[in-house]
């Protein structure tokens, strides 16, 4: 029954992020730990995100902006191996209130730079990388994040889920690799990632028909909902672990 769950949440989770480019992690870590434990839910999340992020690209091959992934993923891959190795410092909610913070104020200025027609540069591209790699690294998932960084750059529907999701793609198999090579992720782990992964993959593909008739600006509205729900729901998570 338990694995059951797991593929229903993970072709539901694959469809929601097909369209908006995340959420899968919001959706189907809390599924994980309760049938799987927290400790598992961590790499087994890693894998399947490996996979989730590959359908992407496979699913938009043709919109990839080659240039704003190379600019993000040479500095996100190295940033997520040190995230990995890092012990986390600052406490669980103080993170969960800072990013809150984030994808709340980044709803005003993403307005306020497309009003003046300003976006973000291949430079920003490579510092954010830098950070939102760190970030990866240590947390379970930092998607909703990267999510204003590549709508700052200019990217819309299908460019802006191939594009995140090869940037992402880079970091992930980063923070796998890290994982196995210091015995976290043993082989049931590694195929519970695989069978979730695969789950999320076969949403990704049944959405693509739904983000090719997403107008722009409709596109653009359910990423400032997404960031709306997620923020507020980060803040309320510190606010109740306080």
């Amino acid at each position: 029954m338990g694995l059951i769950l797991v593929l229903i949440v993970g072709l539901v989770a694959g469809i929601f992020s097909g369209i908006v480019g995340t959420g899968a992690s919001i959706m189907l870590v809390p599924v994980l730990a309760t049938i799987y434990g927290p400790k598992a839910a961590v790499p087994i999340m890693a894998v399947a995100a490996v996979i989730a992020n590959l359908s992407r690209i496979l699913a938009w091959w043709r919109t990839v902006d080659w240039r704003a992934f190379a600019a993000y993923s040479i500095t996100a891959g190295p940033a997520a191996f040190l995230g990995a190795r890092t012990l986390l410092i600052l406490p669980a909610r103080a993170v969960d209130f800072t990013i809150g913070l984030f994808l709340l104020s980044m709803i005003p200025l993403r307005h306020l730079l497309a009003k003046r027609m300003i976006r973000l540069t291949l430079w920003h591209m490579a510092l954010a990388g830098a950070v939102i790699g760190f970030l990866t690294g240590i947390v379970v998932s930092t998607g909703p994040i990267s999510v204003p960084v590549f709508l700052g750059y200019g990217l819309v529907k299908g460019a802006f889920l191939a594009t995140e999701g090869a940037s992402s793609l880079v970091i992930y198999v980063v923070k796998v690799l890290t994982f196995g090579s210091s015995g976290a992720l043993p082989l049931d782990l590694l195929l519970k990632g695989l069978i979730t992964g695969a789950a999320i993959m076969a949403g990704t593909f049944i959405a693509k028909p739904f983000v090719l008739r997403l107008a722009p600006e409709t596109f653009r509205v359910i990423m400032d909902g997404l960031m709306l729900i997620c923020g507020l729901t980060m803040i309320w998570n510190a606010v109740m672990t306080s």
